[in-house]
Protein backbone atom coordinates (compact mmCIF):
# COMPACT_ATOMS: atom_id res chain seq x y z
CA UNK A 1 0.00 0.00 0.00
CA UNK A 2 2.66 2.43 0.89
CA UNK A 3 5.47 3.72 -1.65
CA UNK A 4 8.62 3.73 -0.92
CA UNK A 5 8.33 7.43 -1.43
CA UNK A 6 5.54 8.06 1.00
CA UNK A 7 7.28 5.89 3.39
CA UNK A 8 9.92 8.65 2.86
CA UNK A 9 7.60 11.07 3.53
CA UNK A 10 6.21 9.91 6.93
CA UNK A 11 10.12 8.47 8.42
CA UNK A 12 10.81 12.93 7.79
CA UNK A 13 7.52 13.57 9.37
CA UNK A 14 7.50 11.40 12.16
CA UNK A 15 11.54 12.90 13.56
CA UNK A 16 10.83 13.62 17.28
CA UNK A 17 7.73 12.06 18.15
CA UNK A 18 6.79 9.34 19.95
CA UNK A 19 6.71 7.35 16.77
CA UNK A 20 10.48 7.87 16.44
CA UNK A 21 11.22 7.14 20.03
CA UNK A 22 9.15 3.89 19.56
CA UNK A 23 11.39 3.14 16.48
CA UNK A 24 8.11 2.30 14.27
CA UNK A 25 9.19 2.46 10.66
CA UNK A 26 6.59 2.44 7.59
CA UNK A 27 7.28 -0.57 5.10
CA UNK A 28 6.66 -0.21 1.70
CA UNK A 29 4.66 -2.67 -0.23
CA UNK A 30 2.60 -3.06 -3.40
CA UNK A 31 -0.06 -5.00 -2.42
CA UNK A 32 -3.64 -2.97 -0.12
CA UNK A 33 -2.34 -3.92 3.60
CA UNK A 34 -0.57 -0.99 5.21
CA UNK A 35 2.68 -2.59 6.98
CA UNK A 36 5.31 -1.10 9.47
CA UNK A 37 7.94 -2.49 12.42
CA UNK A 38 8.61 -1.76 15.78
CA UNK A 39 12.04 -3.27 17.42
CA UNK A 40 11.58 -5.20 21.07
CA UNK A 41 13.52 -2.68 23.12
CA UNK A 42 13.67 -1.19 26.67
CA UNK A 43 11.37 1.58 25.48
CA UNK A 44 8.63 -0.86 24.23
CA UNK A 45 8.89 -3.55 26.77
CA UNK A 46 6.78 -4.05 30.34
CA UNK A 47 9.04 -4.49 33.17
CA UNK A 48 9.36 -8.09 32.86
CA UNK A 49 10.45 -7.88 29.37
CA UNK A 50 7.16 -8.89 27.23
CA UNK A 51 6.17 -5.98 24.81
CA UNK A 52 3.67 -3.68 26.34
CA UNK A 53 -0.21 -3.65 25.82
CA UNK A 54 0.54 0.15 24.80
CA UNK A 55 3.09 -0.40 22.59
CA UNK A 56 1.11 -2.48 20.45
CA UNK A 57 -1.95 0.34 20.36
CA UNK A 58 0.16 2.85 19.27
CA UNK A 59 1.82 0.36 16.74
CA UNK A 60 -1.93 -0.03 15.41
CA UNK A 61 -2.91 3.83 15.61
CA UNK A 62 0.14 4.46 14.10
CA UNK A 63 -0.28 2.06 10.81
CA UNK A 64 -3.54 3.37 10.50
CA UNK A 65 -2.76 6.38 10.02
CA UNK A 66 -0.10 5.85 8.15
CA UNK A 67 -2.70 4.41 5.66
CA UNK A 68 -5.36 6.54 5.80
CA UNK A 69 -3.08 9.53 5.15
CA UNK A 70 -2.02 7.28 1.91
CA UNK A 71 -6.24 6.47 1.17
CA UNK A 72 -6.24 10.62 1.42
CA UNK A 73 -3.46 10.95 -0.91
CA UNK A 74 -1.54 12.87 1.72
CA UNK A 75 -3.57 15.82 0.96
CA UNK A 76 -2.30 18.76 2.90
CA UNK A 77 -6.25 19.80 3.70
CA UNK A 78 -6.61 16.99 5.31
CA UNK A 79 -5.14 16.05 9.19
CA UNK A 80 -5.88 12.34 10.08
CA UNK A 81 -6.64 11.81 14.03
CA UNK A 82 -7.20 8.17 15.78
CA UNK A 83 -10.59 8.43 17.65
CA UNK A 84 -11.13 5.09 18.78
CA UNK A 85 -8.39 2.11 19.20
CA UNK A 86 -9.42 -1.33 20.73
CA UNK A 87 -7.26 -4.63 20.77
CA UNK A 88 -7.13 -8.29 22.12
CA UNK A 89 -3.92 -9.22 23.09
CA UNK A 90 -3.98 -13.08 22.18
CA UNK A 91 -0.39 -14.40 22.42
CA UNK A 92 2.73 -13.79 24.79
CA UNK A 93 4.96 -11.38 22.54
CA UNK A 94 8.83 -12.07 22.29
CA UNK A 95 11.69 -10.36 24.46
CA UNK A 96 13.74 -9.25 21.49
CA UNK A 97 13.64 -8.42 17.77
CA UNK A 98 10.98 -7.00 16.08
CA UNK A 99 7.27 -7.15 15.60
CA UNK A 100 4.81 -5.92 12.17
CA UNK A 101 1.75 -4.08 12.41
CA UNK A 102 -0.55 -5.35 9.71
CA UNK A 103 -3.37 -2.85 8.65
CA UNK A 104 -6.36 -3.66 6.09
CA UNK A 105 -8.57 -1.16 5.12
CA UNK A 106 -12.70 -2.39 6.07
CA UNK A 107 -14.49 1.41 5.84
CA UNK A 108 -12.64 4.49 3.74
CA UNK A 109 -15.28 7.52 3.70
CA UNK A 110 -14.47 10.79 3.51
CA UNK A 111 -14.64 11.70 6.77
CA UNK A 112 -14.18 8.02 8.92
CA UNK A 113 -11.92 5.31 8.47
CA UNK A 114 -11.70 2.24 10.31
CA UNK A 115 -8.90 -0.43 10.13
CA UNK A 116 -8.41 -4.15 11.42
CA UNK A 117 -4.53 -4.31 12.33
CA UNK A 118 -2.89 -7.42 13.06
CA UNK A 119 0.60 -7.10 15.18
CA UNK A 120 2.38 -10.21 13.91
CA UNK A 121 6.07 -11.45 15.06
CA UNK A 122 8.86 -12.18 12.85
CA UNK A 123 7.33 -15.78 12.24
CA UNK A 124 4.00 -13.84 11.05
CA UNK A 125 2.32 -15.40 13.92
CA UNK A 126 -1.25 -12.93 15.46
CA UNK A 127 0.00 -11.85 18.82
CA UNK A 128 -2.53 -8.95 19.20
CA UNK A 129 -5.42 -7.73 16.91
CA UNK A 130 -6.31 -4.24 16.88
CA UNK A 131 -9.54 -2.27 15.42
CA UNK A 132 -8.84 1.70 14.61
CA UNK A 133 -11.37 4.42 13.56
CA UNK A 134 -9.64 7.48 12.08
CA UNK A 135 -11.68 10.54 11.83
CA UNK A 136 -10.65 12.37 8.90
CA UNK A 137 -10.19 16.55 9.70
CA UNK A 138 -10.66 18.81 6.18
CA UNK A 139 -9.80 22.04 6.59
CA UNK A 140 -12.09 24.06 4.64
CA UNK A 141 -10.18 26.70 3.94
CA UNK A 142 -7.50 24.91 2.24
CA UNK A 143 -7.39 25.62 -1.58
CA UNK A 144 -8.99 22.60 -3.97
CA UNK A 145 -7.11 20.94 -6.34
Amino acid sequence: MLTQAECDLIEQQMQRTMVAAMGIRPLASDDDVARCEMPITDATRQYFGILHGGAYLALAETIAGMGSLHVIGFDPAAKVCGTHVEGIHMAMSPTEGKVFGLATLLHAGRSTHVWNVDVVDEAGRVLSTERVTNRILWDKNAPKH
